[in-house]
């Protein structure tokens, strides 16, 4: 198993929330995903590590923008 925390901008309602949920949900290995809104954390538990441009799509498609991981140094 593997769990990484991204931070996701723009988000501030549960609906949000449910957005991002439902479509990184769908990428393949997701077990778990569980949004923080009043901090844009969204941590990702997979069966693999995740490829963060996927991740990066699937919040894009919801609406949202992905800052980074946040358990990874930025640059």
């Amino acid at each position: 198993m593997s769990t990484t925390t991204y931070t996701v901008t723009g988000m501030t309602c549960g609906h949000c929330a449910a957005s991002v949920t439902e479509e990184i949900s769908t990428l393949p290995g997701v077990e778990d995903v569980a949004v923080d809104v009043a901090s844009g954390a969204v941590t990702v538990t997979s069966t693999a590590p995740l490829d963060d441009a996927a991740v990066a799509a699937a919040v894009d498609e919801a609406g949202y923008a992905l800052a980074g991981p946040r358990d990874l140094p930025m640059a």
